[in-house]
């Protein structure tokens, strides 16, 4: 490891662009970065895979952080010592509330905390929110682009298939929980500790996690599938959307890019 790189992500300590979007997979990094001005690849050292370029002018960071909130942290808590300012999340999720397809984003304004990391760090009385400049950012890219979107809290869940102990899924059906997750409540607690702008869009692949069980194993990912065309599609109109609106954010007056 070289000095100039920080230890787990291995991206550089210095001269990264102040505005980032994040996802899960290190290969829907390389297609988002795809869609960049002058993309470059800066690091790749486990699932953290990290591009830089341009998109309209406006300099970001493109990286990614693996599945799971615990490993996630890592890559932000180190984006954000690297003196990145702005972090979007853009990922996948299943619908919990009725009327949201799949294919179909959800703009994140909370998160559930349950993410298997942040409960070791504060207590669960901290909130975890979106900034509000996050989520009208995404909201009018949303808008502007023509996307099926919808607003609301995401619960984001350390463990993704069910298993022995009951959970409260029915309860946050009720209370209107848009979609389920496995990272973003890490990053909006740590944005908020840390004095950052961040927030999360999420593309709907499927059914929510409980409901990923067949007859024949409590374990089972059942019809769970989430390579099919509409998810594609999500994922690349949702790309960029979350381009546009870390564009908007990064020309915010009084906002540096």
């Amino acid at each position: 490891m070289t000095a100039d790189a920080l230890p787990i992500s291995r991206i550089p300590r210095t001269g990264l662009p102040q505005h980032a979007v994040v996802v899960g997979d290190p290969a829907r990094a390389a297609e988002v970065a795809a869609l960049l001005d002058d993309s470059r690849e800066v690091s790749h050292h486990r699932e953290y895979r990290t591009f830089t370029g341009s998109w309209k002018g406006t300099p970001l960071v493109v990286s990614s952080h693996g599945v799971g909130a615990p490993g996630a942290m890592c890559l932000f808590q180190e984006l954000a010592d690297a003196g990145v300012r702005t972090i979007i999340r853009l990922g996948t999720a299943g619908a919990i509330r009725a009327g949201i397809g799949d294919g179909d984003l959800v703009i994140a304004e909370a998160a559930v905390r349950d993410d298997g990391v942040t409960q070791q760090l504060l207590p669960p009385e901290y909130p975890a929110f979106a900034a509000p400049e996050a989520v009208l950012a995404l909201q009018r890219a949303a808008v502007a682009a023509g996307a099926p979107h919808h607003r609301g809290v995401v619960w984001t869940r350390a463990a993704f298939q069910p298993g022995f102990i009951a959970l409260p899924g029915d309860t946050y059906a009720r209370a209107g929980i848009a979609a389920i997750e496995m990272e973003l409540s890490a990053l909006l607690v740590l944005a908020s500790t840390r004095g950052l702008v961040a927030g999360g869009i999420v593309v709907v692949d499927g059914a929510n996690a409980d409901e990923l069980v067949d007859e024949e194993s409590p374990f089972s990912t059942g019809g769970y599938n989430p390579h099919r065309d509409v998810v594609a599609a999500g994922v690349a109109l949702g790309s960029r959307v979350t381009l546009d609106a870390v564009h908007l954010l990064a020309t915010t007056e009084g906002d540096p890019k």
